[in-house]
Formats: C-alpha cells, sequence, structure tokens
C-alpha cells in the first residue's frame, strides 16, 4: 500500500531529477510557466530552469486552462492519468468544471512484452507460466497504465481473462508521487490562489485511492462482495474470480462472451431485446445504491457486457462507492423534495448531505436559487429531462456557494448519469425517473417499518444505558482532575475578541474625560485659591492644569472623530 510518508521527501537521484525535468518542460509547454516561477524551485533541483525549453504551440494557447490541465496528465503518463481519472471523482477536492474536463482523460498505453508477463507469473506463483495456465495468449485483449488483461485457458479447460500489473509500475508512481508532492508543498506555500484548493490534501488522497488500485486482491473482494448481492438474480452475472490463480499483482477472472452494452448493432443483430437490457441495467446501479449501498462506481459503455437472454455482466471492478443507510435515507428524502417543490426542505438537505468551510453559505439566497432551478425543470415531462445535464446543473450550483459534495456520494450520481446516458441510447422512450419510483418508495417504507422502529429504539435504548453506565464515573474522573487542579478549559467565542476591544476602547476613553473633568475641577479650585506661584493674579499651575485639560479634551475628540462614531 502506498504512503504519503514514505515517499514526501525529494532526492537528488539522477532519475528524479530527469523525471523532474521532464515534467516542468511539458508543465512550461502548456502555458502554466508562471506557476513554476511562483514556486522558487530552482534551489531544489541540480539542473537549473534554463536548460527547460519554455516554448508554447499557438494551438496550445488558444484552449482553455481546464483542457491544458487534462493534455499535460495525458502526456505525462500512467500515474498523472490515474491522478486525473480518481481526481474526476472528486468534486470535493477540485472545481467542478475540471472534473468534468478530466473525466475526458483516456487510459490507453502501449502494453509490454509477454516474456514480462511469464516473468510476472514466475515470481507470483513460484512455477513457470505453463504450471499456472493451459494456455496464455501472448497478445492482450486491453493495455492501461496500471496492467494489461491477456486471454488464458486454465488446466481444467475454463476460460478465463488475466490481468496483470504492469512491471515496475510501483517505483515508477513512487517518484513521481515524490515530485508531486514537493510540487504541492510549494504550491500550498508559495500561491495563494492555489492553496485553498489543499493540494497536499488531494495528492494524499489520490495516494490512498492508487494503493487501493495497485493490489488486485480489492478488486477481487469488491467483485466477490457484489456477487453476493445477485446471488439470486438471474438477470445479473459476476464475474467469477479464481482465487488460486489470483495475486494483489495478478487477477483471474471469469472470460466473458459477450456484446459491450454501447454496440447497438451487434445487440440487434443477436436478437437481443433492448428494452428489458435497458431494465435490467438500471435495475443494476439501484438495486447496489438504494438496497446495499455498495455499488459499481465506473459503469461506462466499455465496462459493462449483455450476455445470451438480456443478462448483464459487469466487469472491471477497480472502482466503488459505498453510501451509507442514513446517506441514502437521506437522498431518497432530497428527490422527494424536488419533486414536491419543497425548496426549503431541499435547501435545509443540500446542507445536511454536502460540506462546507467554515463560513456557512447563504442559506436564503442557496434557496431563491434552487427554486429558480426547480421551476426550469418543472414543466418538462419526465421523459424529457436529462438526469444527468441536470445533476450537473445543480452540482455547479451548489459550488458557486462553497458547498462540497463528498466523494462517495458524488460517485453514486455519476453512476446514475452513467447509466442514464446508456440507457437513453438503447432506449429514447425509457424514463429513469419513474424507474427510480419503486425504490424509492421501498427506502421509505422501510425507513418507518416497525423492524426499523425497534432497530432504532433499541439503539437509543443501547445508548442510554451506555450514558447511564458510564456518567458517574466519567463525572468523578472530571471531579477528581478539577480537585488536583489540573482541568484548563479552552473555549473560543465567535466574535468576542472584537467585543472586548471595543469594551476596553470605551473603558480608555472614560477613563480619559474622569481624568480630564478631574484636572479642569483641579485647575479651577487651585486658581481660585491662588495657589502659588502666582502669574498676573492667576496661580501658574492652575492655568498648566486647564491647557493639560484642553490638549487631552482635543485628543479625545481627534480619536473619537477618527473612527467615526461621536
Amino acid at each position: 500500500m502506498l504512503s504519503i510518508k514514505e515517499i514526501s521527501g525529494i532526492t537528488r537521484k539522477y532519475r528524479h531529477v530527469m523525471r523532474y525535468r521532464q515534467i516542468l518542460g511539458i508543465i512550461f509547454r502548456y502555458g502554466f510557466g508562471n506557476i513554476i516561477d511562483a514556486l522558487n524551485i530552482e534551489q531544489y533541483i541540480e539542473v537549473g530552469l534554463k536548460l527547460i525549453s519554455r516554448t508554447r504551440e499557438e494551438r496550445v494557447a488558444k484552449l482553455s486552462g481546464n483542457e491544458r490541465i487534462r493534455m499535460i496528465f495525458e502526456e505525462l503518463g500512467p500515474t498523472f492519468i490515474k491522478l486525473g481519472q480518481i481526481v474526476s471523482t472528486r468534486p470535493d477536492l477540485v472545481p467542478v468544471d475540471l472534473v468534468k474536463e478530466l473525466s475526458k482523460l483516456q487510459d490507453k498505453v502501449p502494453p509490454f512484452e509477454f516474456e514480462q508477463v511469464e516473468a510476472i507469473i514466475v515470481s507470483e506463483f513460484g512455477k513457470p507460466c505453463k504450471d499456472v495456465f493451459k494456455k496464455i495468449d501472448e497478445e492482450p485483449l486491453a493495455s492501461a497504465s496500471i496492467g494489461q488483461v491477456h486471454k488464458a485457458i486454465l488446466k481444467n479447460g475454463q476460460g478465463v481473462a488475466v490481468k496483470i500489473q504492469r512491471p515496475g509500475i510501483k517505483k515508477i508512481i513512487e517518484v513521481d508521487l515524490q515530485i508531486m508532492h514537493h510540487l504541492a508543498s510549494l504550491m500550498e506555500t508559495h500561491i495563494k490562489e492555489i492553496a485553498p484548493h489543499r493540494p497536499v490534501k488531494i495528492l494524499e488522497e489520490f495516494a490512498k485511492s492508487l494503493g487501493k488500485e495497485l493490489d488486485y486482491s480489492i478488486e477481487a473482494a469488491n467483485i466477490q462482495r457484489i456477487a453476493d448481492q445477485f446471488k439470486d438474480d438471474n438477470t445479473i452475472h459476476i464475474p467469477i474470480v479464481y482465487t488460486d490463480q489470483s495475486t494483489d499483482k495478478v487477477l483471474t477472472m471469469e472470460y466473458i462472451e459477450g456484446i459491450k452494452i454501447s454496440e447497438i448493432d451487434d445487440i440487434d443483430a443477436a436478437g437481443l431485446d433492448r428494452k428489458i437490457i435497458t431494465k435490467r441495467g438500471a435495475d443494476f446501479i439501484m438495486k447496489q445504491v438504494f438496497e446495499n449501498g455498495f455499488f459499481h462506481a465506473d459503469p461506462h459503455p466499455g465496462n459493462i457486457f449483455v450476455i445470451d437472454n438480456n443478462v448483464i455482466c459487469p466487469i472491471d471492478f477497480g472502482m466503488t462507492g459505498f453510501v451509507t443507510r442514513n446517506v441514502r435515507e437521506f437522498f431518497v428524502d432530497l428527490l422527494h423534495s424536488i419533486a414536491s417543490g419543497n425548496t426549503r426542505l431541499l435547501t435545509r438537505l443540500l446542507f445536511e448531505l454536502t460540506e462546507y468551510d467554515d463560513n456557512r453559505p447563504d442559506f436564503d439566497s442557496l434557496e431563491r436559487e434552487i427554486a429558480d432551478f426547480i421551476a426550469r425543470y418543472a414543466s418538462k415531462p419526465l421523459k424529457d429531462i436529462k438526469t444527468g445535464a441536470m445533476i450537473n446543473q445543480a452540482l455547479e450550483m451548489v459550488a458557486g456557494y462553497g458547498i462540497k459534495v463528498p466523494p462517495d456520494f458524488f460517485l453514486m450520481l455519476k453512476a446514475f448519469v452513467e447509466v442514464e446516458g446508456i440507457a437513453k441510447r438503447l432506449d429514447p422512450d425509457f424514463d429513469i425517473i419513474s424507474h427510480t419510483k419503486p425504490y424509492v418508495k421501498a427506502v421509505k417504507l422501510k425507513k418507518f417499518s416497525p423492524s426499523r422502529i425497534t432497530e432504532n429504539v433499541g439503539e437509543i435504548v443501547r445508548d442510554s444505558l451506555k450514558l447511564i453506565q458510564f456518567f458517574p464515573g466519567d463525572l468523578r474522573e472530571l471531579l477528581r482532575t478539577a480537585k488536583q487542579g489540573k482541568m484548563n478549559l479552552n473555549f473560543k467565542i465567535a466574535g468576542l475578541d472584537k467585543i472586548l476591544e471595543t469594551h476596553d476602547q470605551t473603558s480608555n476613553r472614560i477613563a480619559f474625560a474622569i481624568i480630564i473633568a478631574s484636572l479642569i475641577m483641579g485647575s479651577a479650585q487651585l486658581i481660585d485659591s491662588n495657589v502659588p506661584p502666582v502669574f498676573f493674579g492667576v496661580s501658574l499651575i492652575g492655568i498648566v492644569g486647564f491647557i493639560a485639560a484642553a490638549m487631552m479634551g482635543v485628543w479625545l475628540l481627534l480619536a473619537i472623530i477618527k473612527k467615526g462614531r461621536l
């Protein structure tokens, strides 16, 4: 598993410096030289930045900033492509418009040699390739940044697809992560416009996600978990994982002879029913989300096959998501509030489901914008509403208020959008909103079922008993700590500093005014008593007192006028 702590320091190894130069050169070429200049980076690498070309092609200058970022990731290779793909599922970390652009990243790289495939199999299983598989094709079926897939046959004659991790990919990723972490740290320190997006946190999240993707045993567990969800459903087929022929770098699963769900002409030619396929494909995601919470988070057309009898067969379970029961129920309430036009409830639910920084967004302003948003769709027939476009507009709207969607909730929305896109191609009349209603109703009924109410009451009773059980001991410990003089209370009241400052200011002015009044009264008595020394029959000390009082009075008056409050 990758850990950001293990790879946080920049080293001066030759491969690091050369890769650093390559990364900076590509960043310059796509028009982001100003960012690199702001990092004061020359002191960290042994090769001067003057050796890096700053030329930029004219066609690049015409592209948007987000398009250039995507092209940088594509050119920089596997680690950056994966970073872009993972970030494209995290609208809580980067702006929504960048999320949409990064979702276009293509993960296609040249395959590695078959000799390396054989070497990896020997290393993983401790025996020759021919002792693990009866036959394995030399030409891969597909090749991506992390690994490639070969068709093979087991000793028992079963056809399988074998995913093999790219040799040395972990070392390559670690070098890139070292450089990326260093650049992210510098950005957070030197560029105030980028600092709020927390680039170091983004990289830490990326390292965790990529570490899971490098361990094929996690994907095998995901497949088994989803297979358990559909073990009694003959409309969905989940490929079998062959654990004896799988490790953390080799994943062997059932080979699927089917048609990609996007290949409509082939589906028609095979005599399959597109309407049935559409409904089953929608059911596949909805059952996972609404009934189980654990779901296939990347159901794009290349990852869904159709086999005999209109059976849906998903593949590639590297990306999954999980939403808790409470989040599912909140989502159902959110859908209900949209349908009923209850904008105040919808706004409150958005605040419950999403995250925001310390400054709470303007609730009333957001509610007004939500009302306008709902009004745009209220007059349209359900079948004419494009759910994907609606969700994207909603995400852009809440992003404008600094509201961030949690990653798993976003993955759920993304899965719905992917399925709707496939459904509209297969059956243009398919209404995904209407198809969702039975699932929404089931969640609502389950929420108020006797068993659920009993469970909730049981939880309350258990929590209350724990409180009763532990409260006396906790209180006794608290009193003991207080008695020993070891208790420290630290709290901060918002706005208290300003109040104290105003209080101090007022107190100082009152004290100043009292001193002035005292000087005037004392000076008047001195003059009345002709206290020596006397100048032209007037007490000189009294005159000095009046002058001091006058100067202090003018000073106080100017201070009040300067603050704008008389």
